[in-house]
């Protein structure tokens, strides 16, 4: 059986997932998929994640909706 893969949902979980290891104010570790931290980049939530450093920086709007993300998918009621 085939499953299709909801790309918006992963980049979600890896949005909110950048938001667990923030560090320096708005820099995340930049370890996830590359096809997924693209996607991430083309929607403005973070800067271009292509280059040496390990880490990615989050846009103001990456940010908020990190945080949004990280307490609807992870948080306790």
């Amino acid at each position: 059986m085939a499953t299709e893969i909801d790309n918006d949902k992963i980049d979600e979980a890896v949005l909110a997932l950048l938001y667990l290891t923030l560090h320096d104010g708005s820099r995340a570790w930049k370890s996830f998929d590359w096809d997924a931290m693209k996607r991430l980049h083309e929607k403005g939530y973070i800067f271009n994640p292509v280059g040496k450093a390990k880490s990615v920086g989050l846009t103001g709007d990456g940010l908020r909706e990190a945080e949004r993300l990280f307490v609807k998918l992870f948080a306790r009621e």
